[in-house]
């Protein structure tokens, strides 16, 4: 295995490690600014991966922020192996899961952030956003990088099998089909109106963590993203509880 480096936006390096036997693949963002940004820290297995990748862009040794949607192995796994290699690197988490698992878990206290705070990373700026069970997790967020406008979007599109670095053909497909197979978004009434908030942000790229990473219509994909999770809700919720409608 290896892991394949490609700068999908200005600054924006998408590091892409493909697992032959899971037909799965496994991307991290790595923001390249006066205070480098990392999104995902990967699995523990693949550490020593992708911190090579990392080396091939600039000195692991400068990164400085350590950052994932929510606490999940492929998320956060080797988080602290990025603080022992990175002197100056702390991990950044939405607030609440700092409290309910990230100050425990990390080797060194992590910074806390509110829906909406900005890392600024010197011309970059990170905004983190909140999406708690979105597509799942408590403690869900993604980050948007403004100057590029730049939507780093976790796992939200997750797609079986290899793909391209980047890609302008529909990804809404393939999401759906990987659906079926892993169940894993939580179907609320929530789930399609904050993936249409993301919309509103009008994105240029999207960064995701199980697929290629996306230079299409953005809006509309993730449009298309929200209008099949509302379709999803109402089907099960009829099949379980009887009907069920999205959050106007």
């Amino acid at each position: 295995m290896q892991t394949d480096v490609t700068e999908i936006a200005s600054g924006v390096f998408r590091l892409s490690t493909f697992i032959p036997d899971a037909d799965f693949m496994f991307n991290q963002f790595l923001v390249v600014d006066d205070e480098p940004f990392l999104f995902h820290t990967g699995l523990r297995s693949l550490f020593p991966l992708v911190r090579e990748a990392v080396d091939r862009v600039m000195p692991v040794e400068r990164l400085r922020w350590v950052t994932f949607g929510h606490v999940e192995a492929d998320e956060c796994g080797s988080m602290n192996d990025w603080l022992a290699v990175a002197p100056n690197a702390q991990v950044a988490h939405g607030a609440m899961g700092c409290v309910v698992s990230v100050n425990d878990l990390a080797d060194r206290p992590p910074r806390p952030l509110q829906d909406g705070e900005v890392l600024q990373l010197g011309t970059r700026r990170m905004r983190r956003i909140a999406t708690p069970h979105v597509p799942h997790g408590w403690d869900a967020g993604l980050f948007y990088e403004e100057t590029t406008s730049t939507l780093l979007c976790g796992d939200l599109f997750t797609a079986l099998g290899a793909s391209p670095a980047l890609t302008e053909q529909e990804i809404t497909g393939p999401a759906l089909e990987a659906e079926r197979v892993f169940r894993a978004t939580c179907l609320t009434p929530s789930t399609g109106p904050t993936i249409r908030a993301l919309a509103a942000l009008e994105p240029r790229t999207l960064g995701l963590m199980h697929g290629p990473s996306y230079a299409g219509d953005c809006v509309r994909a993730l449009h298309e993203l929200a209008e099949a999770y509302d379709a999803a809700l109402i089907t099960e919720g009829a099949r379980l509880h009887g009907p069920v409608s999205p959050v106007d």
